[in-house]
């Protein structure tokens, strides 16, 4: 038997008006080529300057993951060459990363573990390329854009923590506001690498690195082909190739891009143009202070104090807006476990319908309450409430005006419903006679009540005094 030992690295576009050194505009989906400026393409005499609010964004993360914050900020040029770096270098982090040491704790099989965090560090992203058959095309736009990389450390054991670690670390930059964080824009990427080891063993094995997966399910598929392929070269008693290789999703298998015997050299050497800043203490305690509670706290508040199920309740953090809304609803009725049954079910599934967000949604938090405050005061029952809420996320009217439109108000006076009663049961004696020789005619006898009235009648108080009526027959 085998350790499986993983190991990732994510690339991750961070939020800015402007690319990361440049004045250049930070936009997706625009004309290629079109927010390019002199220093992103590293013209003669170009002078680079640092975007703020990526470094605020960076630390923000970096505070996130738990991490130590250097007392300076300083950036290095890492050297290769290749067509989607203009420059022939790439302005990064090396000596001084801006988060260093840190962790996030995951859930994974049922179990909490925490995922060390080697560094993290703010560097600009490249261009991107489109490959066709005898040639390719470059768009620059992407190039100089702010870009996160999170670099764990290999403590990571199967396909399903990597996944785990990944959707945390998206939650993170989500609950933050620091990025989309969308794999469909390749907005995030990663690198993962994977090595096998004897369990008795105390070294890691070969570690066979694959590139640039962009979707969570790719890490997972592109991770559990790897392993079985180094198992099977184990097995025949055969050595790993230490490699970089790329994962197809089509054909679910990995394949050599090149040999990696050594480490490449990219002659890291300090920016001349970026000189050291000193990252104020002040400016970092502001900074930690506007993180809002994290995705992995509210889950633990949803299920040890407000009695949510596991399953509910990841739902729920997923999304920081389902999240908020679902806070917001807590705050105007103190019924945690009923407000998430509601939302994880008839909400979730209207949004998934149309493939919409709770933001674009016309339901409020305090719609949604009265809804459920009207079923819980008997003058709906929950089916009503089922089309109610329909009504109200078509329209945005308010349930109070959906069931006056639809003449829904429940019957719940006891007199009222005793009259209705007494009149169903004159009219089918057999019934009666029926109940009384023991037959079970008590549903059918509820059913025909709640049609009489077009199911207003309230089913609870109809029960009790229908028993009452024929118990005195």
């Amino acid at each position: 038997m085998y350790k499986t030992v993983i190991g990732l690295e994510v690339h991750c576009e961070l939020k800015s008006n402007s690319k990361n050194f440049s004045s250049a505009r930070n936009g997706f989906s625009d004309i290629p080529n079109s927010n390019v400026s002199v220093v992103d393409m590293g013209m003669p005499g170009i002078l680079p300057v640092v975007n703020k609010g990526a470094v605020r964004n960076s630390i923000k993360m970096a505070l996130a993951m738990n991490c130590n914050i250097p007392e300076y900020l300083t950036f290095e040029r890492k050297n290769y060459f290749y067509p989607d770096l203009p420059k022939g270098y790439q302005i990064t982090q090396f000596k001084h990363p801006i988060g260093t040491d840190g962790y996030v704790n995951v859930f994974a099989n049922g179990e909490e573990k925490k995922i060390l965090i080697h560094d993290t560090h703010l560097e600009e992203d490249t261009a991107s390329m489109d490959h066709y058959n005898d040639y390719s095309l470059l768009d620059y736009n992407r190039c100089g854009v702010p870009l996160l990389e999170t670099v764990t450390e290999p403590c990571i054991n199967s396909a399903d923590e990597a996944v785990a670690f990944l959707e945390s670390l998206r939650s993170i930059f989500l609950y933050t506001d620091t990025s989309y964080a969308r794999s469909d824009k390749g907005q995030i990427r990663c690198d993962v690498n994977v090595s096998l080891m004897k369990e008795d063993a105390t070294e890691l094995g070969t570690r066979v690195e694959i590139k640039n997966i962009n979707s969570f399910s790719g890490v997972k598929e592109a991770i559990l082909c790897e392993v079985a392929r180094q198992t099977e070269i184990l097995n025949n008693g055969e050595v790993i190739l230490q490699e970089t290789r790329r994962y197809d999703e089509g054909l679910n298998q990995t394949f050599t891009m090149r040999s990696k015997e050594d480490a490449i050299d990219y002659r890291y050497f300090t920016d001349p143009n970026l000189p050291p800043i000193k990252i104020d203490n002040e400016w970092v305690k502001e900074i930690k202070n506007e993180i809002p509670k994290l995705h992995n706290e509210r889950f633990k508040i949803y299920t040890k104090e407000y009695n949510v199920n596991e399953k509910d309740a990841y739902t729920i953090v997923r999304d920081k807006n389902v999240s908020d809304f679902y806070e917001e609803c807590i705050m105007l009725l103190n019924e945690p476990v009923l407000i998430s049954n509601w939302l994880t079910g008839d909400v979730m599934k209207y949004l998934n319908k149309d493939s919409l967000t709770i933001m674009d949604s016309k339901l409020t938090p305090k719609m949604l309450t009265d809804l459920i405050k009207m079923i819980k005061d008997g003058k709906i029952n929950g089916k009503q409430g089922k089309e109610v809420l329909e009504k109200m996320m078509d329209t945005g009217k308010d349930a109070n005006v959906i069931v006056s439109e639809l003449g829904l108000t429940q019957i719940s006076n006891e007199d009222e419903i005793r009259e209705i009663i007494l009149s169903i049961l004159e009219k089918n004696k057999n019934l009666v006679d029926d109940y009384k020789n023991g037959k079970n005619v008590f549903g059918y006898i509820v059913g025909l009540i709640m049609k009489s009235t077009g199911g207003k009648t309230n089913p609870v108080i109809t029960s009790k005094v229908l028993r009452e009526e024929l118990e005195k027959l």
